[in-house]
């Protein structure tokens, strides 16, 4: 049997307290430091001490299935395994769509979980994760709590201008199309959705940037789409 990486940082997140007894005893007999967290806030937190591995159960009480899959790939690489009692394939390609890695239906053996834990951080190892700030001047946008504050001060925006502003901030100083961006926020592509963006790209502007006069932040790459600059 192979063995693992050594000391690998494996968090295992799930409402079933009994299968987080069970993961932590496969996996730290095994040589891996486990971590574990019963509920999504708990998990997207420990999430942020860079684990090199997320075992993702659906069983949380507090989120829709794969919502904390979904919130963990806006600012992180980290492999994701998704464990879930339910064996439909649309529920695989929900996990998938969201940013599963890979998907084991319960109840699995140990070897198999072993087996996809180690494949996982195989192909992983030379991956570079994304910090979950990024900053530019004044403004930090933390991905990781899904938070905006300019000079040290919360930022209120609406649900989509947080989506616009966090899509830009996880590209920082790379063009983002605006054809990826509707796509991404609206869910399709169309001269409604452009002309919304427009408009909600000039609400961020005078929230970010004009309140204390720092420096542009969201640049406009004319008929290409938009660039969160990170320094002036």
């Amino acid at each position: 049997m192979s063995a693992p990486v050594h000391g690998a940082r494996v968090l295992a997140i799930d409402g079933d307290e009994q299968m987080r007894r069970a993961l932590r005893a496969i996996l730290a007999t095994r040589g891996y430091d486990v971590w574990l967290a019963a509920t999504a806030e708990d998990g997207v937190r420990a999430a942020m001490d860079s684990p090199e591995l997320v075992i993702l159960g659906l069983t949380l009480p507090e989120d829709n299935d794969v919502e904390v899959c979904r919130r963990l790939r806006e600012w992180t690489a980290v492999p994701i395994l998704v464990l879930s009692p339910r064996s439909g394939e649309r529920d695989k390609i929900g996990a998938l769509d969201a940013g599963a890695d890979d998907y084991l239906t319960k109840p699995f053996s140990a070897g198999e979980l072993l087996a996809r834990v180690r494949a996982l951080l195989r192909r992983s190892a030379n991956q570079t994760q994304r910090a979950p700030l990024v900053r530019s001047g004044g403004l930090e946008v933390d991905l990781a709590r899904r938070v905006v504050r300019l000079a040290e001060r919360k930022v209120p925006l609406t649900p989509t201008e947080y989506e616009v502003l966090a899509l830009l901030a996880q590209n920082a100083d790379c063009v983002v199309t605006r054809a990826q961006i509707t796509q991404r926020v609206w869910g399709r592509i169309g001269p409604e959705e452009t002309e919304a963006l427009r408009v909600h790209v000039s609400h961020l502007r005078r929230k970010i940037e004009s309140r204390t006069g720092s420096h542009q932040v969201i640049l406009t790459e004319p008929g290409v789409g938009y660039r969160f600059a990170t320094t002036e």
